[in-house]
């Protein structure tokens, strides 16, 4: 080996140590490479290439698989395994949170989807196939898997079980993160929303706020009930009357819409105008106003004069008081008559704008509230809030109490789903997961996988549906809350119950997010702020600080840059 002082002058330290490093990864093994790839990268560097070539076993189907409905993330075993109404259809390896970014365990739901999309937090990183669980973050998109949890939060999938996963599922499609590899066991309760015939009597039973609906991945819209075989008869009739209303509806807003700013610009002209005019009448009001104030004082230090001087300058000053109160008044007086047309189409003008507004508002809310029954509807029950809540479409239509029998116990976090119809169409066809926290001095999981075991499936652990039950038997739920929900309920919709509160997530654009609290959340918690956006995207402010669509372009070095890793550059009732 060359010594130090060998080597020629030219030769400085840090080319020295390059060369060393260059020499050492020559003679390195494939499993040291791959190690040293997956080390010497943070989070979205090259998957290991014979991973890529042995694709993850999956379970062998006898029929064709259906509309996912449910998504079980297992930290334990790294694995995620995706269901529909009759079993399980998908799984794969995954790579969770890293310590101290562990991806929080709990109840999620699909809230976007981009094909194509790009971290404003990570520097710039790939993230393809992006499905996003949280806005501060957290979601499902492809990344490299070295067999251990190693992401800031996400939970990274192999590429082309990311891109194939991403074709099947909707937006609202439940997520639940959970320490092992539960699977969904069948269940059947008085407590679970069988659904009833919609009442026709009932057209928009709540005035929803105007709200434009975000555009999906591509610009489809995959939020609502696409139909089934087991569907009942009158519920194509219905959906395609919601359809026609929301159609009428929205025409006939963007008509509005014209109006609204029509109207706007005239009374913004107006306003113009008349700006002298309410600037003359304004300073006339406030000086009759301080001539009156004047007056009152005066009086006062009349009544509190003790001597005749005192009396003498009181009445005085009162008297030039109720003078200035005469001139003040006329003059007041006189240019309100001088202005008063001006100011009276400028009342007009305003009074046309707010009613125009308010049209608006209310047929796009009508609109909005046709197309939020098409989707299915979200219940969540809580023991430590002891409310029932209820949100559909990704926005909350409903708070209410709720009974909950022996309220100093625990009851768990549970999520039942309604996967279809059962055959006729009469009844709802309900599994459920159960998913608990880590018991006193139970020891922590590892999840660590070599290479044979990060591709081979992993068995799941069912339901345990006798505990499930005994958390329904507990829940009272108001007999008409427990109607006008049936009304709604379509297969996708779920009922949470949980010891939980829902979580600060929870809110706009978003389902139900429920985690476990005595589970790490790091990868929450400690998300980083965003860097400034300084592009402008088709919608809010895209990536992963922000609510909208992200159209995954004009980001910096996005075109022409070198590419990072292996994937380019209280409610009334509604």
């Amino acid at each position: 080996m060359l010594s130090l002082s060998a080597m020629p002058r030219r030769y400085s330290l840090p080319s020295v140590l390059a060369l060393a490093a260059l020499a050492a990864a020559s003679f390195a093994g494939p499993a040291d490479a791959r190690r040293d790839r997956y080390y010497g990268y943070d989070s979205y560097d090259e998957p290991d290439r014979e991973q890529k070539a042995a694709p993850a076993e999956q379970p062998k189907l006898n029929r064709q698989a259906g509309q996912p409905r449910l998504a079980v993330v297992s930290l334990g075993d790294q694995r995620v395994t995706i269901y529909d109404a009759d079993g399980q259809i998908m799984q794969g390896p995954i790579s969770t949170g890293a310590t101290p970014n562990d991806t929080p365990p709990g109840i999620y739901a699909v809230l976007q989807k981009n094909r194509e999309h790009y971290s404003n937090r990570y520097d710039d990183a790939a993230m393809p196939f992006m499905q996003r669980i949280t806005w501060t973050g957290i979601a499902l998109h492809a990344g490299a898997l070295p067999g251990y949890p190693a992401s800031h939060g996400c939970v990274r999938l192999r590429e082309d079980f990311a891109n194939n996963l991403f074709d099947k599922t909707k937006l609202g499609m439940r997520v639940v993160i959970s320490r092992n590899n539960m699977a969904p066991s069948p269940i059947s309760h008085p407590v679970l929303f069988k659904p009833k015939p919609f009442r026709d009597n009932v057209a928009v039973l709540t005035p929803a706020a105007v709200q434009t609906l975000a555009p999906t991945e591509e610009g489809k819209d995959t939020r609502y009930y696409g139909g089934g075989q087991n569907d009942p008869p009158e519920l194509a009739t219905r959906t395609a009357a919601l359809q026609a209303m929301a159609a009428a509806k929205t025409a006939e807003a963007q008509e509005l819409a014209k109006k609204v700013e029509e109207t706007r610009v005239a009374f913004k002209q107006k306003t113009r105008e008349s700006a002298r005019a309410a600037k003359a009448l304004k300073s006339a009001e406030r000086a009759y106003m301080n001539a009156v104030e004047w007056q009152a004082g005066t009086e006062k230090d009349l009544t509190r004069a003790k001597t005749e001087k005192q009396t003498k300058r009181a009445e005085d000053q009162k008297a030039k008081a109720i003078a200035k109160v005469a001139e003040t008044k006329a003059k007041f007086e006189a240019v309100t008559a001088e202005n008063k047309p001006a100011l009276e189409e400028l009342a007009r003008a305003e009074e046309a704008f707010k009613a125009a507004d308010a049209e608006h508002k209310a047929v796009a809310g009508a609109a909005r509230e046709a197309l939020r029954k098409l989707s299915p509807v979200s219940v969540f029950v809580s023991l430590k809030a002891k409310k029932l809540y209820i949100r559909q479409d990704m926005e909350q239509i409903y708070e209410g109490d709720v009974t909950i029998r022996d309220p100093d116990q625990p009851i768990g976090t549970h999520i039942f789903t309604a996967v279809d119809y059962q055959p006729g169409g009469r009844d709802m066809k309900w599994n459920v997961v159960s998913i608990a926290g880590r018991q006193p001095g139970e020891p922590e999981k590892s999840s660590g996988m070599n290479q044979a075991s990060r591709n081979a499936s992993v068995p799941s652990i069912p339901t345990d549906v006798a505990a499930a039950t005994a958390a329904l038997d507990r829940v009272e739920i108001p007999k008409e809350t427990a109607e006008h929900i049936s009304e709604l309920v379509l297969p996708g919709s779920s009922l949470i119950v949980s010891d939980e509160a829902a979580h600060k997530e929870t809110g706009k654009a978003t389902d139900f997010i429920v985690l476990l609290s005595g589970e790490p959340q790091g990868g929450i918690i400690l998300r980083p702020k965003p860097k400034p956006e300084f592009y402008d995207d088709y919608w809010g402010y895209g990536g992963y600080g922000g609510y909208g669509y992200n159209d995954g372009y004009d980001r910096r070095r996005r075109r022409g840059g070198a590419p990072y890793g292996p994937f380019g550059g209280a409610f009334k009732w509604w």
